[in-house]
């Protein structure tokens, strides 16, 4: 294994600007009269929800990268016989790389939705989406600024995109189509970050990464309900082909985001068989219980847009993920969230 440290690690993309070559649909919406009342509300509390890191984040908090700011047994082999075999200097080690590739994938992802979101504006045709797909361009780019931040200033320490994270990226940022890229970014990608993100909220010992990811959790739910909230009434209208070609978007998505939970990476970086590795973390219980949760909305989301027939429900099912249909969607949430600020006094704009 290696002992190298892991704060000599810096990975720099070569080349740093990639790319690619994109056609899509601008769309004008020269009817300014608005009937789609819940993504108006959505729009007014994301304005009274903006927020400034410098100011609400205490970036003055230390942060031990070697220290356990993430439990443990949130590490694919922790409990097994790898893990047993490290000695006190590595497990640090180990934390220190664990806790940079999650944070550096939620960086990367972020750039992706800052991208993908800014092509909605511009692709949607109804006016409620693009002056809604506007306030996210802007909590995108936060979430971008407070990742890169917490990296480079705290952990000292880089990642990479991840294959599939960028496969998956690549594919939504190329289609033309935008309810493609509401299906793919909104509904698939923040829904899974949402669920990873509540488990580092409700775990991490370290003061500032708890209220970075609440403060990032509060415009999550938004962006998640936005795709619900738009693409029901599209899919309503959908043919049986177009409905079927959704569906298989979806499974291969969700096939792509479990992949790309394994930390392949780390395990080379640390100098350990990957594939080992990876084996383990698929029959570790608790790694298994983690991918679960990630999809806890992503499923009743999907179902909510009718996107969840017999067969789609046959694949989801051997994925293991198929106990989570009946969860409440990203939209009720996203109302209860709202009814909570209101009873306890909060202003709230949703409730009037």
């Amino acid at each position: 294994m290696s002992s190298t440290p892991s704060n000599t690690f810096h990975i720099k993309a070569d080349p740093p600007v990639e790319q690619l070559g994109i056609s899509h649909d601008l769309a004008y919406n020269w009817e300014y009269d608005t009937d789609r009342a819940k993504l108006m509300r959505l729009y007014e509390n994301a304005k009274r929800d903006q927020w400034n890191s410098t100011d609400r984040l205490d970036w003055s908090i230390d942060v031990d990268p070697e220290s356990e700011l993430i439990p443990d047994m949130g590490i694919g082999i922790y409990g097994t016989e790898m893990w047993s075999k490290l000695n006190d200097s590595e497990i640090k080690r180990l934390r220190h790389e664990a806790v940079t590739w999650q944070l550096a994938q939620f960086l990367h992802g972020e750039q992706g939705a800052l991208l993908a979101t800014a092509q909605l504006v511009e692709t949607v045709p109804w006016y409620e989406g693009k002056q809604y797909g506007a306030t996210q361009v802007m909590d995108e780019a936060r979430h971008v600024e407070v990742y890169r931040r917490f990296l480079t200033e705290k952990l000292e320490h880089d990642y990479p995109i991840n294959p599939e994270l960028r496969k998956l990226l690549d594919i939504i940022l190329t289609d033309s189509r935008w309810d493609m890229k509401f299906l793919g970014m909104q509904i698939m990608v923040e829904g899974l970050a949402l669920a990873a993100f509540g488990v580092i909220r409700d775990t991490t010992t370290n003061t500032l990464l708890r209220d970075l990811t609440a403060a990032v959790m509060e415009d999550e739910t938004r962006h998640v309900a936005f795709g619900v909230l738009s693409l029901r009434e599209f899919c309503d209208d959908l043919s049986e082909s177009e409905r079927n070609e959704r569906e298989d978007f979806v499974y291969e998505a969700a096939v792509l985001m479990r992949d790309r939970i394994l930390n392949r990476e780390v395990w080379e970086r640390m100098g350990m068989d990957p594939e080992a590795c990876v084996e383990a973390t698929m029959r570790s219980p608790l790694a298994t219980e983690f991918r679960h949760r990630l999809f806890s909305k992503i499923v009743p989301n999907v179902k909510s847009l009718g996107l969840l027939s017999d067969r789609q429900r046959e694949r989801f099912a051997k994925l293991d993920i198929l106990q989570h249909e009946n969860n409440t969607t990203s939209d009720v949430d996203a109302d209860i969230e709202e009814e909570r600020r209101y009873r306890a006094g909060a202003d709230s704009v949703a409730f009037q």
